[in-house]
């Protein structure tokens, strides 16, 4: 049965370092939107969100061989609002942000 047990905490291992992956994921994301984004959609500010998301990181990072315990679990939901709500409603402003592009002088610019 001692390969059950290890078999056990590998799936757990996994689970945590995939959280702390996202939690990673979305905290860079959060950071790179304009905060005008998140007040346009109606959204809570950009500094909420980093807050927010940073704590979720320490705890992710924190409970990396346990994130099935509470605060692992509540990291995991602020992660989930960020990319299920959140991420798709500021999609349209990074992608208005590649387009216009800061110099638009390359191949795929606007000349």
């Amino acid at each position: 049965m001692q390969w059950l047990s290890q078999a056990q905490n590998l799936v757990v291992l996994v689970l945590g370092i995939a959280g702390l992956v996202f939690g990673l994921w979305a905290f860079v994301d959060a950071a790179m939107n304009d905060k005008g984004a998140y007040a346009a959609e109606g959204k809570q500010s950009k500094t909420f969100w980093l807050v927010a998301l940073g704590i979720s990181l320490a705890v992710l990072f924190v409970s990396v061989t346990a994130i099935l315990n509470m605060f692992g679990l509540i990291a995991l939901v602020a992660v989930g609002v960020y990319f299920a709500d959140v991420r798709p409603a500021l999609k349209p402003y990074r992608a208005r942000k590649r387009k216009g592009g800061a110099s638009g002088s390359g191949p795929h610019g606007s000349w």
